[in-house]
């Protein structure tokens, strides 16, 4: 992918040697102009997603809408069972029963567990298969046990005699529906996934300008080989890799490499799929389609990335897989033992009581009634959670690494102070410059322009603009010579400006011209992508955390280093590639450290999945934001300390959720198991209910007092 990257070639403008300090105009992150709904060519980029966003399996099976109606209509098929069938074996108050009731028990029941229950088996199915049990195995052998043993006990009593056999019908539709509420609890917490593909489509135009024999024709991208000449006019997307065979423009790249300025393209040069062009028109020959092209390339990094990191367990997960094991040993163990000391009926009536007792309420609600609590407290702190598991590993984290422009800095190349050296005022200044840049067409004269607009300052009328390349330009300003000259220009005019007057300049890596008349410097003018106010508390705060903030970014060497010396950042990695950072980001975590990755740009996408933790910066590019694990709705880097200190607190109530959910078994499968029967202590049924009952309600009760703390999300 080297190929794609561009040189920063030599502008005959008065700021060439100023431009590889330069930060980019404005970073079009939002692609308004797109229609999300058209996505004719995506097939033409041969892509495919994998979801890593794993709900323990839930998500591999369903859509949450589909998971919301199951739900429900599975409420409904419960409530009748709860009413006529006794809770192991004990009737409650509210319980009735009528002539055929237990038929109509045994009908809904059999509904209830293909129905509801059908998430839970294929999950189980999918976690054995991959030979890796957890809470979908669990649940799987708890409703399989009590209807498989239920359906023996109704065949059992009806036909067969021998005496009454206690069914599990009430255990089979109370676990059920409590399961699918805790999922649905979470899915609907948790922001669902986009699409990375959809997202990346929509960068590129539906229909290219294609050169032929006869002039020209529109056809759509997905007709486009290597090979065609594409006209691409001014402000148009790129549409496809290619190479300038005809004319010369400026190309915001910004939002595909992360460089912060837009860079001149002219013959011979090479221009990336998804770029914006500037204000010159070019004709292109098409040198890579499909999954041949750049963009194609950056999402098999995301998507190799993201189903690298699926494999992480949660928490409860790691709970249910020893609960299923401690289960499945108990039960065998059980059945063996009474076996030996009873008969075979008994044996297996107490196996079967362990196996259901062993699937807990509360742990199917432990961890969703947190995630929920916690995904709604973050967004009223400018947090969206897309991934459950970025709340359980930001815990100890090591590294913090920073994309630049966007994260750091506005993303934005604009004038960023305007200082009078002499009697002019400032407002003076920018209206001599806005004068003499009137004509150009570079980043640098656009930013002073639109800085003028916006203060409502009108331009001097200048004529006779002479450049004088590399450093500087000259015009006649109310018959007076006037010169607009970078440092070099300065030198050669024998004039100095005073360090104190723009260290500040300097440190953020602005790039500074200045206004010469009559031989003395009038005023200077500083542009740059200017570094966010809250930046350098940010850094601060993470070095007093024991976190390492590294800056990551695909802008060049100088303004990354400027950028990172000012705010205090010792490590910085700059003219990266998607794939460079990306390895930076798994360099680390094969390290065993955990790192955090914070970025906007398509660029960053892959090492947004790649990393621990990936948080993109809610203003950036929609294939970030769908490659990351966190949003930042404020893109206020600050609001990272504050998901740092939520997850905090929500991992802190995920093991003690867990410690109620599965305590409740510690004490449950003993007894279930008759440890305690020569003792003459056998666990009594709506004691073994009771108890359940505690451990759901302890669980949601402990969920409802997370909080973030104060201080965490103050601004």
């Amino acid at each position: 992918m080297g190929k794609y990257r561009s040189d920063n070639h030599t502008m005959t403008d008065h700021h060439q040697m100023d431009h590889e300090q330069m930060n980019h105009e404005h970073k079009d992150h939002n692609h308004e102009d797109h229609d999300h709904e058209d996505h004719d060519h995506m097939d033409h980029m041969q892509m495919t997603t994998h979801d890593h966003h794993d709900m323990s399996g839930m998500d591999h099976s369903m859509h949450m809408g589909n998971f919301k109606q199951k739900f429900w209509l599975s409420l409904v098929l419960a409530i009748p069972i709860i009413f006529l069938s006794p809770m192991m074996g004990v009737d409650l108050p509210f319980q009735f029963t009528f002539p055929g009731s237990d038929w109509l028990v045994l009908i809904l029941a059999t509904i209830l567990f293909f129905y509801g229950g059908a998430p839970f088996l294929s999950g189980a199915k999918m976690e054995l298969k991959q030979k890796s049990p957890a809470m979908m195995t669990l649940v799987a052998m708890g409703i399989s046990v009590a209807y498989f043993y239920s359906l023996y006990a109704f065949i059992a009593n009806h036909f067969l005699s021998g005496g009454h056999v206690m069914d599990f019908f009430w255990e089979l539709a109370t676990l059920i529906v409590i399961m699918l509420l805790g999922h649905w609890i979470e899915m609907n917490a948790v922001m669902n996934a986009g699409n990375a593909v959809e997202q990346l489509a929509a960068l590129l135009p539906k229909e290219v300008t294609r050169k032929n024999d006869h002039g020209e024709e529109r056809v759509p991208l997905d007709q486009v080989v290597e090979g065609d000449h594409l006209i691409v006019r001014a402000g148009d997307k790129v549409p496809t890799d290619g190479q300038v065979i005809e004319g010369e423009t400026t190309i915001d790249e910004s939002a595909v490499t992360g460089e912060s300025k837009r860079v001149t393209k002219k013959s011979g040069q090479s221009v990336i799929g998804g770029s914006v062009n500037g204000n010159g028109s070019i004709v292109i020959q098409v040198t890579g389609t499909g999954e041949s092209g750049y963009l194609a390339k950056v999402m098999e990094l995301v998507r190799n990335a993201q189903a690298d990191k699926s494999s992480l367990e949660t928490l409860s997960d790691t709970v249910a897989k020893w609960l299923f094991y401690v289960a499945l040993i108990a039960g065998i163990g059980t059945f063996i033992v009474w076996l030996y000391l009873s008969d075979l009926p008994t044996a297996f009536d107490r196996m079967v009581t362990v196996f259901v007792i062993a699937c807990p309420h509360a742990l199917g609600l432990a961890v969703p009634l947190v995630i929920a609590r916690s995904t709604s407290i973050a967004a009223k702190n400018g947090l969206l959670l897309r991934n459950r598991q970025a709340l359980e590993n930001a815990h100890e984290i090591d590294v913090l690494i920073l994309d630049k422009t966007g994260t750091l800095t506005q993303g934005v190349f604009a004038v960023t102070d305007v200082l009078s050296m002499g009697t002019m005022t400032n407002n003076d200044v920018l209206a001599y410059f806005a004068g003499l840049e009137k004509t150009a067409n570079h980043p640098i004269a656009e930013g002073i322009l639109a800085k003028a607009a916006a203060e409502n300052i009108s331009p001097k009328a200048a004529t006779d603009i002479q450049t004088e390349a590399g450093i500087g330009l000259s015009g006649v300003i109310d018959q007076e010579t006037w010169k607009i000259v970078n440092q070099k220009g300065l030198t050669q005019l024998g004039l100095t400006v005073p360090e104190d007057k723009i260290k500040s300049f300097k440190e953020q890596g602005n790039t500074i011209s200045f206004l010469v008349h009559q031989g003395a410097i009038a005023g200077v003018i500083a542009l740059g992508d200017q570094v966010k106010e809250e930046a350098i508390d940010f850094i601060r705060a993470l070095k007093e955390m024991q976190i390492t903030p590294i800056m990551a970014t695909g802008d060049n060497q100088e303004a990354a280093e400027a950028v990172a010396a000012y705010l205090g950042i010792d490590e910085v990695h700059a003219a990266l590639l998607p794939e460079d950072k990306e390895q930076l980001v798994k360099s680390y975590v094969a390290q065993g450290k955990r790192v955090v990755m914070v970025g906007d740009g398509i660029n960053d996408a892959p090492s947004l999945a790649r990393a621990t933790i990936g948080i993109a910066i809610g203003a950036g590019t929609d294939v970030a934001i769908d490659s990351a694990d966190v949003i930042l709705t404020n893109s206020n880097p600050n609001d990272v300390l504050h998901f740092l200190s939520l997850a905090k607190q929500t991992r802190r109530k995920m093991i003690q959720n867990l410690w109620w959910g599965a305590g409740y078994n510690i004490v449950a499968i003993p007894l279930a198991a008759g440890v305690l029967a020569p003792l003459g202590i056998l666990l009594n049924p709506a004691v073994g209910a009771i108890l359940m009952s505690l451990s759901t309600i302890i669980v949601a009760l402990n969920a409802m007092t997370l909080s973030i703390k104060k201080e965490a999300h103050e601004r």
